[in-house]
């Protein structure tokens, strides 16, 4: 009986102590956090976070990504939002869309932990617990402006940088050959329909496992038969995977550039943690020089995949290739959680750091360069976060009718009060501000990192969805598909309208809104209403008033109110009242 009551002990003690309960225990308290009414700092770019709002509501309006409207990247993270904004409507935007990401990543960890829990526990806790911090905190390791705030921007590149970390964890430190599969297959997936830059480095990572022995032929088959057979489906079932590969050949050419300095800016923005994992590489090499002399000897020896894979497979090789991986998929990133993936390969040197006890020097410069190399980003992004949210206690909530959450935010009372003044400044040197839009310059090179201009949009818009209702009340007209001039496009969603097919959301016309076609054309031409903000007219609003211009050229233009200008449909604009 004392036994039984041992084991009873014993299971309970293990059940409570597990990596998976505490996966569990974090993902019910962000989705309790996510039934609460919060609101957090504006910050620089905060209105990318509106696109995600614009996807859910085409998606939920059955507009299927990629085959009916051009995306900035793939369409999994749309789906998952629009999944998400369904379950917590009340949520707030800027959290919601980052912890929605753990419906895709918290299945991928519990079977990376599980099996790595089978050998050691310490070793599953310390790849589950810096992972929950990077899922937890919706923060970039990059700051672009010196008040703290919230990253609505990088968020499709914070999923791929965390789908990497656990592809990473999966290939190093996975034993189960049949569950490793698995994993490489999802992630992959995810990565593919995520950002297909990310697939393209997690490709990287997975093809250095199979020639370095990690994988099997046998497993990386059925993972590559498994994401094929996927992707098969998808097309034949709707046509997306070819739709998809043509729109990223699209951006490519939009963005043609060079991968030499692309790889320049990369290095140069990571250089730190780059060099400190470099120089960590080769100081594991310089102390594993006699077993790499001699597994070199063996594949002179042998000519075997065998001793070639013996001779891959340690722990300074991996570093480099992951920080290659990680360097490439930043290459084209602005935001994002930058490197996080070294973490599971500086795990594994520092496991065998034991071995240079004999050489304390040696020791120390281990765990100082793993330090460097892992530590930067765990720090920045609590650093951000307590900057944030603990000077959130002394800020203004944003004031709103028409916003739903999009207007769950607050600021400091003093860029509040500038705004406040900006914006009928604005509209009064209006002509001031359309002359710089026409030589294409803005009023500041900062101006979309400015929590004020991102403050001005939601109010703007706030203002804007006002005049939209009260014009509508005066004519009897209801606006039934609207687009914006704009790189966002929210008032479909706030307003429970539809957004026109084809379009591009994100609409960057220097980056992501390629050539119209007769389909887009023919939306434009049948759009109810347009709206062209004017508090500030900025060079990419009038760069996509040129490219939409000849579908909007029946439209009457009218002044919708001081901060915007508006397109009417020919059919409608007949009930407008006089102006």
């Amino acid at each position: 009986m004392a036994t039984v009551s041992g084991h009873a002990r014993t299971a309970r003690g293990a059940i409570t102590t597990s990596p998976l309960l505490v996966l569990a225990i974090a993902i019910a308290l962000l989705a309790g956090l996510a039934l609460l009414p919060l609101t957090v700092p504006i910050g620089p770019m905060y209105w990318d976070l509106f696109i995600y709002f614009d996807a859910a509501n085409r998606i939920l309006d059955g507009q299927v990504p990629i085959n009916d409207f051009f995306t900035p990247v793939g369409p999994l993270g749309y789906y998952v939002f629009a999944g998400a904004v369904g379950l917590f409507p009340d949520a707030q935007p800027a959290l919601l869309v980052h912890w929605s990401w753990l419906v895709v990543t918290a299945p991928l960890l519990a079977l990376v932990v599980t099996d790595v829990d089978r050998r050691s526990r310490g070793i599953a806790f310390a790849l589950l617990i810096p992972f929950l911090v990077f899922a937890i905190l919706p923060f970039n390791t990059r700051s672009f402006y010196p008040f703290p705030g919230s990253d609505g921007f990088g968020i499709y590149n914070r999923q791929a940088s965390q789908l990497l970390y656990i592809l990473a964890a999966a290939l190093i430190f996975m034993r189960s050959q049949r569950t490793l599969a698995l994993v490489v297959m999802l992630a992959m997936l995810a990565l593919f329909f995520g950002k297909i830059t990310g697939a393209v480095a997690g490709g990287l990572l997975c093809c250095f496992a199979f020639v370095a022995g990690r994988i099997s032929l046998r497993h990386a088959a059925a993972a590559a038969a498994g994401f094929l057979a996927v992707l098969a489906a998808i097309e034949l079932s709707s046509g997306m995977v070819s739709h998809y590969i043509s729109d990223i050949l699209a951006l490519v050419s939009m963005n043609e550039e060079t991968l030499a300095p692309r790889f320049a800016q990369s290095a140069s923005l990571n250089f730190g943690m780059l060099m400190s994992g470099l120089l960590l590489a080769a100081t594991v090499a310089f102390a594993e020089r006699n077993r790499i002399t001699a597994d070199l000897s063996a594949v002179w020896r042998e000519k075997t995949l065998r001793a070639i894979a013996r001779l891959l497979d340690n722990e300074a090789l991996w570093l480099v290739v992951v920080l290659f991986a990680g360097i490439l998929f930043e290459t084209q990133n602005t935001g994002s959680q930058s490197l996080i993936l070294a973490w599971p390969a500086v795990l594994a040197v520092l496991l065998r750091a034991g071995r240079l006890t004999d050489s304390p020097k040696m020791l120390v410069a281990t765990l100082a360069l793993a330090g460097a190399c892992v530590l930067p980003p765990l720090t920045i992004i609590g650093e951000r976060a307590a900057r944030a949210y603990v000077g959130a206690l002394r800020n203004t909530s944003l004031s709103h009718e028409h916003l739903k959450t999009l207007g769950a935010v607050n600021a400091r009372p003093e860029v509040m009060q500038r705004t406040q003044r900006m914006m009928p400044f604005l509209a009064e040197h209006r002509d001031t501000f359309d002359r710089l839009a026409y030589i294409k310059e803005l009023p500041s090179p900062l101006l979309f990192s400015d929590p004020d201009f991102q403050l001005g949009q939601l109010i703007g818009m706030d203002h804007t969805i006002g005049s939209l209702l009260e014009l509508e009340k005066q004519s009897g007209i209801r606006f039934a598909t609207i687009m914006s001039l704009n790189f966002i496009n929210p008032y479909p969603w706030l307003m429970d309208r539809a957004a026109p097919m084809h379009l591009a959301i994100g609409a960057d016309p220097n980056r992501a809104v390629p050539a119209t076609d007769n389909a887009e054309m023919e939306a434009i031409r049948n759009v109810d209403i347009a709206i062209l903000p004017t508090c500030p007219l900025t060079t990419a609003n009038t760069q996509l008033l040129k490219l939409y211009g000849e579908g909007l050229k029946q439209h009457s233009r009218i002044r919708l109110d001081d901060c915007n200008d508006a397109f009417v449909n020919p059919r409608l604009a007949g009930k407008l009242p006089a102006r």
